[in-house]
C-alpha cells in the first residue's frame, strides 16, 4: 500500500493551506481596520486583533498536523496519541467548514474542503492498526465454581 507518499502529500497540503489561511484572515482583518466595523459596539481594533490572532493560531496548527503527518511518512509508522488527535480534530475542523463554506463560496470550496479531509482520513486509516503487531491475547482464566 502506498502510505507514505499519502502522508507525504497531506503533509504538503496542509503547509500550503497554513499561509492561505493566515491571508484570508489577515485581508479579513483589513477590511475591518479600513472600515471600523464593529460587532455590537465592541471595538473595531479588538476585532482586528481578534481576527490576526485566529489566522496566526489556524496557520500554526495547520503547521503543527502538516508536521505530524510528515514525521508519520518519513517513520512509515502510525502516530501517537497526540498525532492522531490533532488530525482527527484537523478532519472535523475542515469537514465542518466545508458544511458551511458551500452556501457561502461554492462547490468548489467544498471540494477542495473535502479532498484535504480525505488526505487526512486516509492517512490516519492508512497508518491504522499494523496488521503484524501481535494482538493482545487475552490471559486463559481457570473457571471457578
Amino acid at each position: 500500500m502506498a502510505r507514505r507518499p499519502i502522508a507525504f502529500i497531506t503533509a504538503a497540503v496542509l503547509l500550503v493551506e497554513a499561509p492561505a489561511v493566515v491571508g484570508l484572515n489577515a485581508v479579513m482583518a483589513r477590511f475591518v481596520e479600513i472600515q471600523s466595523m464593529s460587532l455590537d459596539g465592541l471595538d473595531p481594533d479588538h476585532m482586528v486583533t481578534g481576527t490576526w490572532a485566529l489566522g496566526i493560531g489556524s496557520g500554526a496548527a495547520l503547521l503543527l498536523c502538516s508536521l505530524v503527518a510528515l514525521v508519520t511518512g518519513v517513520r512509515d509508522r502510525r502516530p501517537g496519541r497526540l498525532g492522531r488527535g490533532l488530525l482527527i480534530g484537523c478532519a472535523i475542523v475542515h469537514a465542518v467548514l466545508g458544511a458551511v463554506v458551500v452556501g457561502l463560496v461554492g462547490w468548489a470550496a467544498f471540494a477542495v474542503l473535502m479532498t484535504v479531509v480525505g488526505l487526512v482520513v486516509l492517512t490516519l486509516v492508512a497508518y491504522g492498526k499494523d496488521p503484524e503487531a501481535p494482538e493482545k491475547a487475552e490471559e486463559a482464566r481457570p473457571l471457578t465454581a
